[in-house]
């Protein structure tokens, strides 16, 4: 990020605040030019050790300088921590990566229009996350290249057009490291099974997890035909594939990601109702 006057606060300090503020820094951003309202002590104090940031206990009138607020808060926690917030940042472009919590609510929590709601994943902690976005009408083309800016230090990006998509975004992306990581954990408990280590059996889980991965992304071929590619007939993949269809797996995993998006719809109408 080229390091203009732009001023950017954020509402909270964990994790994927920090993520996002290390990022920012390393892109050209001065410390002078992030502030965050964190009320655990703990948290302000590494903050500002690490980055060198202004960290304060709670929101004032410096958040009038903010030309971005970044809600990296709970969504059970938003609406309170709008409250003291709102009054001095009315003028400001909203970005929530708050789970859960719809457009219409914070428009209304933070008086403003002018609102892009997102949805991260874990990876975003070590720059290789992908993010969901949706963006209210009021959020003009300025505005939505700053948020590619600030979302880009975590990884990639893909803008949605209908908010109702942020709930598949989330049964994806969002929720998927834990597929992916439950994988891992069946891979790895498999290999033990068969005679190797669990650090023999984990080194190569993660390993096939990462090459597979790259491959795909750097393929033009869709996953299916990959998959052909590495399964003969009669081979051992294809035990493996047979295996697994067998056991309705591909199913099962589909009505899995359609329960996550269910129950992200839930939560939208469980923490939007104040």
């Amino acid at each position: 990020m080229s390091p203009s006057p732009v001023h950017i606060a954020f509402i909270g300090g964990g994790n994927m605040a920090s993520a996002i503020i290390g990022g920012l820094l390393r892109q050209g951003l001065q410390p002078t030019q992030i502030t965050v309202i964190e009320p655990f002590s703990e948290t302000a104090a590494k903050l500002m050790q690490d980055y060198g940031i202004t960290a304060l206990p709670s929101a004032g009138s410096t958040l009038a300088l903010a030309d971005l607020v970044v809600w990296a808060v709970k969504p059970q926690v938003f609406l309170e921590a709008a409250i003291p917030v709102t009054p001095h940042t009315q003028g400001a472009l909203h970005l929530s990566v708050a789970a859960g919590i719809r457009t219409d609510s914070i428009c209304r929590w933070t008086h403003s229009e002018r609102v892009v709601r997102c949805m991260p994943n874990t990876p975003a902690l070590i720059g290789q996350g992908i993010t969901g976005l949706f963006a209210c009408p009021s959020v003009t083309s300025q505005d939505k290249s700053l948020v590619e800016q600030v979302i880009g230090t975590t990884g990639q990006h893909l803008w949605v057009q209908q908010e109702s998509q942020l709930d598949a975004v989330t049964a994806l992306s969002g929720s998927g490291p834990a597929y992916v990581f439950y994988f891992l954990e069946a891979m790895t408990q498999a290999g033990v099974g068969m005679g190797l280590s669990a650090e023999q059996a984990y080194k190569l889980a993660v390993a096939t997890f990462s090459g597979a991965s790259s491959l795909a992304a750097a393929s033009t071929e869709s996953p299916e035909v990959l998959r052909q590619r590495v399964t003969s007939k009669g081979g051992t993949t294809y035990a493996a594939i047979t295996s697994l269809e067998d056991s309705g797996v591909k199913a099962s995993f589909v009505k899995a990601m359609q329960a996550a998006e269910v129950r992200a719809r839930e939560l939208g109408d469980e923490f939007g109702k104040a």
